[in-house]
Parts: C-alpha cells; sequence; structure tokens
C-alpha cells in the first residue's frame, strides 16, 4: 500500500483535546520501560530534546522515569501544547520541561547538543522525514541516546482499518479517524531504513515494536 500523507500538524482544538484525552496506556507505558532496557548504563542526570511532544504524555512518563532528566519539549502545534501545559500542570513537571513552539529542522534550541534524544508519534506527520533525521543529527553529540517510536503502515488498507478499529475502541469519532488516516500516512521498516541512510544515522536501528509500531535506537559513537 503506498503511502498517503496527512497534515504535519494537529492544529485543530479538538483534534488536540481528542489526542490529549485518548487511552495511550499500552503503547506509551512501555517506551520508558524500553529506554531503560536499551540503554541500562545511560547517566542518571541528562537534558533531554523531545522532537514533536504533543500534549506531553510520553514526556511526562519518561520524566517520572528518570527523575535526573530535564527536558527541551519541542511541537509546532500550539493547541497540542495548551494540552500540554495543563498535564505538567498536574504532574508538578513543569519546573523540569521547557516548553518550545517551533517546526523541525528550523527550531533555534536552547542547546547545541543533548545527552538524549527523544521522539514519539512524529515521524509519520512529516511531509520530509529529514526534517527528524536531520535534527538528531545535528543535536548529537559521542554518547548521544537516541529513540524514536511511531507507527508503521500496515500492508493494505484493509489491515490499517482493523488495527484502527481494534485500537480505537471508544474513542471519539475524530481520533477514529485520525488514528486510521496516521497509519496511512505512516512509514514501512524499510523505508525509515532508507531514510537513515540518506542521513547518514548508520548508529541507529530499525526494530518492530507491535503490530502498529516501529522504534529506532542507538548510541551516538564517540
Amino acid at each position: 500500500m503506498r503511502r498517503i500523507p496527512e497534515p504535519e500538524l494537529m492544529l485543530d482544538e479538538e483534534q488536540a483535546r481528542a489526542y490529549a484525552a485518548a487511552d495511550f496506556e499500552s503503547a506509551h507505558s512501555l517506551y520508558p520501560k524500553l529506554f531503560d532496557k536499551l540503554f541500562p548504563d545511560r547517566p542518571r542526570r541528562a537534558l533531554v530534546l523531545d522532537v514533536g511532544c504533543g500534549p506531553c504524555d510520553v514526556t511526562i512518563r519518561f520524566a517520572r522515569a528518570n527523575p535526573g532528566y530535564r527536558f527541551h519539549a519541542v511541537d509546532g502545534s500550539a493547541a497540542m501544547l495548551t494540552e500540554a501545559r495543563k498535564a505538567l500542570r498536574h504532574s508538578e513537571l513543569a519546573a523540569r520541561v521547557k516548553l518550545i513552539e517551533a517546526r523541525v529542522p528550523g527550531v533555534a534550541l536552547p542547546a547545541a547538543a543533548y545527552d538524549v534524544i527523544l521522539s514519539s508519534s512524529l515521524l509519520h506527520h512529516l511531509h520530509e522525514p529529514q526534517a527528524l533525521w536531520q535534527t538528531v543529527r545535528r543535536n548529537s553529540k559521542p554518547g548521544t541516546r537516541v529513540f524514536v517510536v511511531d507507527l508503521r503502515r500496515p500492508v493494505t488498507r484493509d489491515a490499517a482499518e482493523d488495527l484502527a478499529k481494534k485500537y480505537s475502541v471508544g474513542e471519539p469519532k475524530v481520533l477514529k479517524r485520525d488514528f486510521f488516516n496516521s497509519l496511512l500516512a505512516a512509514f514501512t521498516s524499510v523505508e525509515v531504513r532508507q531514510q537513515l541512510r540518506a542521513a547518514g544515522l548508520s548508529w541507529l536501528r530499525v526494530a518492530t515494536l507491535t503490530d502498529r509500531h516501529l522504534m529506532v535506537s542507538g548510541q551516538c559513537p564517540g
């Protein structure tokens, strides 16, 4: 099935509220645990770049799991960052998370390089995926840990419809629609490997994570 791109940003307030309220527990709760297994020797204190943070659900989970980490969380949607601010106020983690409204790759970041670079569910939104990978390359240094998770495109449209029905039960109509469109817009593992080769990021590896997710991870060599 050919990729069908979707809008890069969720600018609509209804979309943002639905996304922030959605139940992503099964996937999002897995990410900090995987990160811990992948990088058991990581430093206890780190400066983290979160690219495409959305409402900060994943950011908050990483912050709770890693109390010595500070975050620069970037998103291009003002509506999403409004939801992120609400979530941070309720989490008491606002002092460790700096929100930045900007789009990659043109964002002027507060730091030149980061100890950790995270991204969750951004890649499938990008019309030009190198926007993410060149940001990773530009803001890495020897030892930077990279952890990227995203949807992966099913083989057929029917398979995408089945996944959308399975994982959006009970969600608002707008979220069901967006999830289906996101599956159609996602990249395959093969495509992501090609993107990484083009970006000069041969130290990153692609793995299948779930029936709908892939993972890109690695540590920048010295």
